[in-house]
């Protein structure tokens, strides 16, 4: 047997992958030194900010965490209180980033890390449990598992993919698991194998292409259309939540096929 030569250092860093991560640095020299998380000037008062934001980074991630252990203790409803206060801090991370201006590659790598535990992990567990003695526990075992899949698909695919900043592609995995989490609180009245269907179609939604409007372009929209959900929610909070996700989803094909014939 032939015993190859041992490479060089030289060989060893011409094929040696680079994560994508630290590509704005790629100018920089690597050997022998730390790539900086805090792009920019690294005073006390930006790394104080620095450390505020993803402090919040890691508040989502320890709920998520919370809401296992909550959930497998048999406090559903509990878990997914704390299910929506990670949707909270996830918001809350990314818009003090932008506003202090701290924002960063680590930052980002941090928070989908975060999404994964709290929306991709903890969210099925939540819904798993709440499940429980009401269907074929094999069926919301599967219907779960599809959650976690597709949240991680739909994340790696958010990081590499260029942003588009009116539009989602497919539903984000923070609205996905607030969705799963309200639903579990005010707790639908509808059959179990129903709910099973809910959560396998939501998963899907997650990794489709179809377009979903962000947030900010949501609440341009007319004041009267936002008085029917308030008054719904007065009357029947749960048939008014129901409504409300349901043309949610419905309105990422309608604008598929509205972008295909224009």
């Amino acid at each position: 047997m032939v015993i190859p030569a041992p490479l060089s250092a030289a060989e060893i860093q011409a094929i040696a992958p680079i994560s994508p991560a630290i590509a704005p640095y790629e100018a920089a020299p690597t050997s022998g030194m730390a790539i900086p998380l805090l792009p920019g000037d690294r005073t006390m008062a930006r790394r104080v900010k620095f450390a505020l934001v993803n402090g919040c980074t890691l508040a989502s991630l320890g709920l998520g965490l919370l809401a296992i252990f909550l959930a497998m203790r048999g406090d559903v409803r509990v878990a997914a209180v704390c299910l929506v206060a990670c949707v909270a801090f996830d918001g809350l991370d990314g818009a003090l980033a932008r506003k202090l201006g701290v924002a960063s590659p680590f930052g980002a790598q941090m928070d989908s890390l975060a999404d994964m535990c709290s929306f991709g992990l903890a969210a099925p567990v939540v819904v798993y449990a709440s499940l429980a003695g009401t269907v074929s526990m094999p069926a919301a075992a599967v219907a779960c598992a599809l959650v976690a899949g597709c949240a991680a698909i739909r994340l790696a695919r958010f990081n590499v993919s260029p942003k588009d900043g009116r539009f989602f592609c497919g539903v984000p995995t923070t609205m996905a698991a607030a969705v799963l989490a309200l639903a579990v609180i005010i707790g639908l009245p509808v059959p179990g194998e129903i709910q099973v269907a809910g959560v396998a179609l939501l998963a899907f939604a997650m990794v489709s292409s179809f377009p979903y409007a962000k947030l900010a372009r949501l609440v341009k929209l007319p004041p009267w259309l936002w008085v029917l959900p308030v008054v719904g929610a007065l009357v029947d909070v749960r048939m008014t939540f129901a409504v409300a996700v349901v043309g949610y989803l419905v309105s990422g094909p309608l604008l598929w096929l509205r972008q295909r014939r224009a």
